[in-house]
């Protein structure tokens, strides 16, 4: 009989590069392999898992919901989906919510929300979307558009037309000179660079872009996919900032492992779609949405506390550490980068126990938000050796 390794080589579509293990179960920050080899979980499926594998208050949740109506469509309504909307404008002050599968359709969301609010609002040729180079936004043709990463664009032009890029920074200059020339509907950004190697924004460059949207009325989309949900020590990374943004995208850990993305809607743009101007079959979908709930309703102030701690320790840690160049990142989204490739850092730690990932030149790590201190101490002792000796 094939084994999965080689069934999934015959018949699953080669995009992805694989780690030569297959995971079969797990229990919060540990997993396991076909084998019964234990690893430390310091990916979380890239930062979706925010309360582990199996945790028992999303999984009674999601069982809970799946006992009553697994799907119904957007013609009725449905409890989880209106429960979890009002939860999220309550942490966040924003006003309405449209639910999607993932964070590429949420920034789609975000960028025809944009639009039409400048369409309707400066003439339909006011359209353009600044985005920042370095950054990374989705892989559908829209949000590639937006991503500031040419070898994303590699093969697949023309894409979506109608998107700028211009550098992160001190200033706003480059921003400045665009809109000379071009009529801007939207600048997005990620308040940390995650695919673009874990880099945070500077605080003075955030505000700037904030200050500038807000005074030639431009919409302001934050990309909360990676850095939201509790992430970077604040309900949405935005937040460490003193920003308030026209729009919040989100992903990832909010479903804690069921697809669901989100655009969360400031009041100024909170009615600017219609009846038929979006629609998505499986969006608001009521298990999706009952884990979604487990999972937001659990991101509180002592929560986010302990993800500050963890997220310190893990810095001091790597401070000055034999192998290791520098450490960058917000909360527990962290990139540390080697001296040594690493990609050979992570196959070695893998070896050992612990998975990681990486960030164009760094180890990348996103652990669990509750990852149990000694666990956690356990895989960064492991990391730190392996940064020293590979």
């Amino acid at each position: 009989m094939n084994s999965i390794k080689e069934i999934d080589k015959e018949y699953v579509a080669g995009t992805y590069n694989r780690f030569p293990i297959e995971i079969v179960k797990g229990k919060g920050s540990l997993v396991y392999d076909e084998e019964g080899k234990e690893y430390i979980d310091m990916g979380s499926g890239i930062g979706v898992t925010s309360f582990g594998i199996a945790d028992d208050k999303w999984v009674e949740a999601v069982k809970s919901q799946l006992g009553m109506v697994q799907h119904m469509s957007n013609l009725y309504y449905t409890s989880p989906c209106a429960s979890l909307a009002k939860l999220l404008c309550e942490k966040t002050g924003m006003k309405k919510v449209f639910f999607s599968n993932s964070g590429a359709e949420a920034n789609e969301c975000a960028i025809k929300v944009a639009r039409k609010y400048a369409a309707e609002k400066k003439g339909e040729d006011c359209y353009t979307i600044v985005s920042l180079r370095n950054s990374f936004h989705g892989r559908t043709l829209t949000t590639l558009a937006a991503t500031g990463q040419e070898h994303y664009h590699e093969l697949f032009n023309p894409l979506t037309p109608g998107f700028c890029h211009i550098d992160a920074g001190d200033d706003i200059f480059e921003l400045e000179a665009l809109a000379a020339h071009k009529k801007i509907a939207a600048v997005m950004i990620e308040c940390v660079q995650g695919e673009g190697g874990v880099i945070p924004l500077k605080e003075s460059f955030i505000k700037k872009l904030e200050s500038y949207c807000k005074k030639n009325d431009i919409i302001l989309i934050v990309d909360e996919v990676q850095t939201g949900n509790g992430r970077c020590g604040k309900m949405y990374a935005y937040m460490n900032f003193g920003i308030e943004p026209d729009i919040i995208t989100t992903a990832k850990g909010i479903g804690g492992g069921l697809p669901l993305g989100a655009a969360i809607l400031s009041e100024k743009v909170q009615n600017v779609l219609g009846f038929g101007d979006h629609g998505s079959t499986y969006g608001g979908n009521p298990i999706a949405c009952a884990g979604g709930i487990s999972v937001v309703e659990r991101i509180n102030d002592e929560l986010l506390c302990e993800v500050r701690e963890k997220s310190e320790f893990i810095f001091n840690s790597f401070k000055d550490a034999e192998g290791v160049e520098s450490v960058s990142g917000l909360g527990l989204m962290i990139g540390i980068k080697t001296k040594k490739p690493a990609i050979d850092i992570v196959k070695k730690c893998i070896e050992r126990g612990v998975l990681c990932l990486t960030a164009k030149d760094k180890v990348r790590l996103l652990p669990a938000l509750n990852i149990p201190m000694d666990v956690l101490k356990k895989a960064i002792e492991t990391i730190k050796e392996t940064c020293k000796e590979v």
